[in-house]
């Protein structure tokens, strides 16, 4: 493990002793979209990432921070990390084990180093340059995705159809009838389950760098890829396509190309 990946199993494991005592508590959630939507937020999403920034700018203090909660801190710093305290907020505050924790370092502008972290199950996905693994009670485990070369064999899931325009939604569609079987609302969850060969296409839009940052290094350290809806990098966009066999991305793009930003 190097010292970057070992540094963010550690902010995982600070951002757990946040929220892991608060889960299925007492954690009330307030809306950041207004009346006009609902977009939550608790105090333990600003409590997680403020625990992490803190022990970021203890020990690297030259370090940039990209957060969901806290916005940006030296963003064109040669080293920056993008936190996403609570993936799923939703999850979260409905009692569902399906949020996470995403730690992402970028280097030069690169995911380099991704932990997705989820301390209720007691499970911590990590990617970088020494490989993919699963860290869970106390075993380290590699992971690695699974070969799925015909989208019609492939299991695939986003976290809600709603998230997508109605040409999104109409492209959503015809990958989901193309495919074996489709799971819903995992959030950053599904991408771990990619990463770990039992997950074979993940597709979602409208995010933010913070929800996607992470997920790059842990699913191509576990040899898959993830590229936006015009087969490019990801960018600010938030078109997302990950797979873990690269044979997907074409059929894949075939009907969501059509709608790529």
């Amino acid at each position: 493990m190097t010292e970057f990946e070992a540094f963010a199993v550690e902010l995982a494991a600070a951002a757990a002793a946040v929220t892991a005592p608060v889960f299925r508590g007492a954690c009330e959630a307030e809306n950041k979209a207004g009346p006009h939507g609902f977009d939550p937020v608790t105090q333990a999403d600003r409590d997680a990432e403020a625990a992490i920034r803190r022990l970021i700018g203890e020990r690297y203090p030259h370090h940039g921070v990209v957060g969901e909660e806290y916005g940006e801190d030296r963003p064109d710093a040669e080293h920056v990390w993008v936190l996403d305290p609570i993936d799923g907020t939703r999850a979260f505050i409905a009692g569902l084990p399906l949020w996470t924790t995403l730690i992402g370092l970028n280097v030069e502008g690169r995911p380099t180093v991704g932990a997705i972290s989820q301390p209720y199950i007691g499970e911590l996905f990590l990617g970088g340059p020494s490989g993919a693994r699963m860290l869970s009670r106390g075993q380290d485990q590699a992971i690695a995705c699974r070969p799925c070369p015909r989208l019609n064999d492939a299991v695939i899931a986003t976290t809600d159809p709603d998230i997508f325009t109605g040409a999104e939604r109409g492209a959503w569609t015809q990958v989901r009838a193309a495919a074996r079987l489709a799971r819903l609302g995992c959030d950053a969850y599904a991408y771990a389950m990619l990463a770990s060969g039992r997950i074979d296409l993940v597709a979602e839009s409208a995010l933010k760098v913070w929800d996607w940052s992470a997920l790059v290094p842990v699913i191509e350290a576990a040899g898959g890829r993830v590229v936006n809806w015009r087969g490019a990098t990801p960018d600010d966009g938030g078109q997302i396509l990950a797979v873990g066999d690269a044979n997907l991305i074409d059929q894949a793009l075939v009907t969501l190309r059509r709608a790529a930003v």
